[in-house]
């Protein structure tokens, strides 16, 4: 089967969030299941495409805002990723330092026509075109609306919600930018009296897609202003549960970190990463050492996230490193606590690839306090490594991680974003680390739990299949 996945971003390409893991993942795996499987992105100005060569394989024009706009389709000389990469070069829109910006509608839209009017010339069509997040969101619209892509309205079309509070809205003084249509159709576009992406795509895909289970049924009680369209079209709905690419992330071959490790030697492997770690940062490697890694905004509880650290840290019976930007107030309050918890806690504000490695590995647990989480990475790249998670039981995070307190559990949950509940999970995290026969067995344990893409790529392949009978 010949799949084109279709997206704004991709790892190792381009990375703001957890939809470059997947897009990055996503088609490698389903090319070792025996298909075609191929990304079609815009060319940014990055370390990626600075230290790479590429070659055209297509160049044409698009009509757009009143002129002649030309791109390139290019593909990368040499075979650097696992899977073929096709990149809309559209200089004055694309061709920037940044994946998004003030100036999105536009790029994201030439970039959708720039890539669908390529789809037209080719020989061999792509049998499912699978679009991500609202970047893409016209592509269903188009291909089933407009006059220039009739041909290509048989191919199926999968939309994938990573993250719903995003969805790409603008005004309507801008519906001339899309390739001509009957105009009876705009309703098609419309949402809340603005041309909305997202929601246009839940109405135009054939099917629709989230990146877990719990995250499609919360997204029918709210999804930022779209949970009754999605009630209204659930029959297309279905939620798949992300994966982990289990080659980049494992601790017995990853470069990155101290020293590698397997189920047999983690104790010894995690003591050593900490150690690095601590030493890094000066923290006392006596004390559970709790970590967070990610954005620092109000979806993963950043408002309330320094307030519960700094309570926790009064205990001095834990070390703490937090790795993350965001909120200019989030990260001015992690900061401040540095001066009055030295030798306990610390914070780098940022992101920095190597060092997050180095927190899976050598971190006892990993923090994540969110109120949105569709599918969540990081807890699975956590219990790859034999950190427990300790998170806040939603989306993914919620089909994920199971509590101690239940049968098989193996983590911590809570089930409010307060400052005294993720006080309480850190404070439970601390007591279990003290219980160090049952502690050393679930380190060993999580190790053993299977969120590879394989069980979610096949998951895919069998959804495409069933859109083509």
């Amino acid at each position: 089967m010949k799949i084109f996945h279709i997206s704004a971003e991709c790892y190792p390409i381009a990375k703001v969030g957890g939809l470059a893991d997947v897009v990055g993942a996503l088609p490698k795996y389903q090319n070792g299941l025996g298909h075609s499987s191929s990304v079609i992105m815009p060319f940014y100005d990055n370390k990626f495409t600075q230290n790479n060569s590429f070659t055209t394989v297509y160049k044409d024009q698009i009509d757009f805002n009143g002129s002649q706009i030309s791109f390139k389709i290019l593909k990368t000389t040499d075979d650097v990723l696992d899977f073929n990469t096709f990149f809309v070069d559209i200089p004055e829109l694309l061709f920037k330092d940044y994946v998004y910006s003030t100036d999105d509608t536009d790029r994201f839209l030439a970039f959708q026509i720039a890539t669908l009017n390529w789809i037209l010339t080719l020989q061999a069509l792509p049998e499912i075109i699978h679009c991500h997040d609202h970047h893409t969101g016209l592509i269903p619209f188009m291909l089933q609306e407009s006059f220039r892509y009739k041909t290509l309205n048989t191919i199926p079309v999968v939309t994938t919600i990573h993250n719903a509070q995003y969805q790409g809205w603008f005004s309507y003084d801008k519906l001339h930018l899309i390739p001509e249509f009957d105009l009876n159709k705009t309703g098609l576009l419309d949402w809340d009296n603005s041309i909305n992406p997202l929601a246009t795509a839940i109405k135009c895909a054939w099917r629709v897609t989230t990146v877990s289970p719990s995250y499609m049924e919360e997204l029918k009680l709210e999804a930022n202003g779209l949970q009754d369209l999605l009630k209204h079209e659930s029959n297309k709905c279905v939620g798949i549960l992300n994966g982990i690419d289990t080659a980049v992330w494992n601790p017995e071959t990853d470069h990155y970190i101290e020293e590698n490790y397997s189920i047999n030697t983690v104790e010894t492997g995690k003591l050593a990463n900490k150690l690095a770690l601590c030493k890094t940062f000066d923290l006392d490697v006596t004390k559970p050492l709790i970590a967070f890694i990610g954005r620092l905004v109000y979806e993963k509880g950043a408002d309330v996230f320094p307030s519960a650290l700094e309570k926790a840290l009064e205990d001095k019976n834990s070390s703490v490193l937090v790795l993350g930007s965001g909120n200019a107030e989030a990260e001015a309050a992690l900061l401040q606590l540095k001066a009055k918890n030295k030798g306990y806690y610390n914070t780098f504000i940022g992101y920095d690839e190597k060092l997050s490695h180095n927190i899976y590995a050598g971190a006892d647990f990993l923090l994540m306090p969110s109120r949105v989480e569709p599918c969540g990475l990081n807890q699975l790249y956590a219990l790859r490594y034999g950190t427990i998670p300790v998170v806040r039981s939603i989306g993914g995070l919620k089909d994920t991680v199971v509590d101690i307190s239940k049968k098989g559990g193996f983590g911590i949950s809570h089930e409010q974003v307060t400052v005294e509940e993720i006080y309480q999970a850190i404070k439970r995290s601390v007591d279990l680390y003290h219980k160090t026969t049952i502690f050393k067995s679930l380190t060993k344990h999580i190790m053993t739990i299977d969120h590879s893409w394989h069980v979610s790529a096949n998951a895919y392949i069998n959804l495409y299949q069933s859109l083509k009978k």
